[in-house]
């Protein structure tokens, strides 16, 4: 199951603020739910873990991530990421490509994912994974924003609110036309 997800949002703080934590996975790792960094390869390469539920189902994923692009003049990055279930009934890949751009004395952040995902978790197709995801992205933001303000960050995901998620999509689906499965 692939989808792709966008995303812009908008910040209080200098570009350069902005860019030093965001294009440094040490510094917004713990922004990310969920996400860990174990590994420190070299100044690209980083090995994780990422564990997300999806209603009762949970998933951790042993992964890397590379940095394919880092323009810090245009303020540009890519990302690559690719996981393992832990037990072994599926995978995940991502790759995020963002731009920030200075606006109205703050800066906008841009992205775009590209998700593919087998396994179990792909059963419940891309209207349920667009739904968690930006949750977990809006929650991401809200981590990032505390964290640029010098607040505490929470990376822990909330087992309720995803369960709501999945109701709401899952009703959703039923009453709304159904789900698109790729």
């Amino acid at each position: 199951m692939k989808t792709t997800i966008e995303k812009e949002f908008q910040l209080q703080e200098p570009i350069a603020k902005v860019w030093s934590q965001l294009s440094d996975p040490t510094q917004v790792v713990d922004c990310v739910p969920g996400a860990a960094l174990t590994e420190k390869v070299d100044d690209t390469n980083y090995k994780g873990t990422v564990t997300t539920s999806f209603g009762p189902v949970k998933a951790s994923y042993n992964g890397a991530i590379t940095i394919t692009e880092m323009d810090a003049n245009q303020y540009k990055m890519t990302l690559n990421g690719k996981g393992l279930d832990s037990k072994g009934k599926g995978s995940a890949e991502m790759t995020m490509q963002s731009q920030l751009k200075e606006h109205e004395g703050g800066t906008a952040v841009k992205f775009a994912m590209e998700i593919s995902i087998s396994g179990m978790l792909a059963q419940f197709g891309s209207r349920l994974i667009n739904d968690v995801s930006d949750q977990l992205l809006n929650k991401f933001i809200d981590n990032f924003r505390n964290k640029l303000a010098g607040l505490a960050v929470d990376n822990k995901m909330s087992g309720a609110s995803m369960m709501g998620t999945v109701l709401k999509s899952t009703v959703g689906g039923l009453f709304g036309g159904g789900d698109k499965k790729e």
